[in-house]
């Protein structure tokens, strides 16, 4: 068994989002209403391209071009702010890329001030950026602390200068040290360092290794993510994509989360670690994902509102993707909604499960019953099926939940989860653009 399918961080899948007509952000923006709900803000500018990254952004873009998509950024926030409900707080801001360090002080300082001059962010926000070992230095660092930010997520993948060339990064360990040091000493409530395992050639001892020296460092947070090499990323071009081994992965996985756990960080999914003791890290504590709304500013974000997710069409190539980045930087109308998909009420329940499921402490079936009207166990019954197979549990207070080995399979459980229709529109976008992804021609309906 492939236990590694795809990262199910959201539902549906980019690929399955379709051109739309006649729609306007207007229309549900009622969704925002209140507090508890995200903003976004994607930055999608990097050095250069790592080569397992397969995200929405583009390497080699100069300071001007990057101030003239800043430009662009207050233009979109005063449309939205004119149609945000009054009652409208956002609890959260995430700056995303790309790497969003990248920016130099002064590009940070006016992004920064445009968000709080238009936004109505809430005056304890937990504000949450992403960096780089090479673009996170000591003026940065406290400019981001100046500005509120609460966490602060570095991606460091490996301490082992092998496993950085192998993997396309261009930094190395001596940087990856030196930012991870300044960070932690920073003082902000959260600092989270993330690592990649599943590597040709990756032993336990090498991974082992990073994860040792992260762990002298005192972080909040430890992301392990799993190797995957999807179509059109520079290692399948290097001929790369066809050594990673399921097994080799599953038993690095195992290493590096027992290794975190016997350091005291507890797991709440199958990526994220959290320290136990003293941790005020913002996110560790429960909250039911997919009831709230988001709203996402700049090129390449995805909008959450209500039936409505919205986005960029979805583009992997560097010049897809600066096509999609000229259009945002000359668009007069950022309400009129082009691409995305309008969520019908299954795909919500689906939703729901699926983002609830991979994290802990899982789904209450209370809640799920009182918000949808329905028994969880008999909406998906695929559910007593994980049961019987030991992937799944039920805790005293009516939470379904994975087991450790469930937790282990997050990356099968979830993509069973996607309906058909969803699978449909994934295999049509692939095979459009001249790829298929095996998983979704194995993935059966089983609901």
């Amino acid at each position: 068994m492939n236990r590694y399918i795809q990262y199910m961080y959201s539902y549906p899948h980019k690929t399955a989002y379709r051109p739309l007509q006649n729609v306007n952000l207007r229309d549900y923006m009622g969704n925002l209403e209140g507090e508890g709900h995200g903003l976004y803000l994607h930055l999608p500018f990097c050095e250069s391209k790592c080569g397992y990254c397969n995200l929405f952004s583009a390497a080699g873009c100069g300071k001007a071009y990057m101030d003239a998509y800043l430009d662009a950024l207050p233009r979109q926030m005063k449309q939205f702010r004119e149609i945000l409900p009054g009652s409208t707080v956002f609890g959260s801001f995430t700056v995303g890329g790309g790497t969003p360090l990248l920016l130099d002080a002064k590009q940070l300082e006016r992004m920064f001030l445009a968000v709080r001059q238009y936004m109505p962010l809430k005056d304890n926000c937990d504000i949450v950026i992403e960096t780089a070992p090479k673009q996170t230095d000591e003026e940065k660092a406290r400019l981001l602390k100046e500005h509120g930010v609460t966490r602060v997520s570095m991606g460091i993948q490996s301490f082992v200068e092998e496993e950085l060339a192998w993997l396309g990064r261009y930094h190395d360990g001596r940087q990856a040290q030196k930012a991870a040091e300044l960070l932690t000493g920073m003082g902000y409530a959260c600092v989270n360092l993330d690592f990649i395992y599943g590597l040709p050639g990756q032993t336990a001892e090498s991974l082992l290794y990073s994860l040792r020296r992260a762990v002298s460092l005192s972080p909040d947070e430890i992301f392990l993510y799993p190797l995957y090499i999807k179509h059109g990323v520079r290692l399948e071009k290097d001929g790369k994509a066809a050594v990673l081994d399921s097994d080799h992965t599953g038993r690095l996985y195992q290493s590096g989360a027992a290794y975190l756990k016997e350091q005291g960080y507890d797991q709440v999914s199958m990526r994220r670690f959290v320290k136990k003791k003293g941790s005020v890290c913002p996110g560790g504590e429960y909250q039911d994902c997919g009831f709230t709304g988001s709203l996402a500013l700049g090129c390449g974000g995805r909008s959450y509102l209500g039936r409505l997710h919205t986005c960029a069409s979805y583009r992997t190539t560097r010049q897809g993707i600066l096509q999609e980045i000229e259009e945002f930087r000359e668009r007069e109308d950022f309400c009129s909604v082009t691409n995305g998909i309008l969520l019908s009420d299954e795909e919500i329940r689906r939703r729901y499960v699926i983002k609830q499921l991979l994290i802990y402490p899982g789904i209450s079936k209370a809640v799920y019953r009182d918000h949808f009207g329905a028994e969880l166990t008999e909406a998906f019954p695929i559910l007593l099926d994980w049961i019987r197979q030991g992937w799944l549990e039920e805790t005293g207070d009516s939470f379904l939940r994975l087991t450790e080995e469930g937790l282990s399979l997050s990356d099968y459980i979830g993509p069973q989860l996607i309906s058909e229709d969803v699978r449909r529109k994934m295999l049509e976008w692939e095979r459009s653009n001249g790829r298929e992804d095996d998983f979704l021609q194995g993935i059966s309906e089983k609901l």
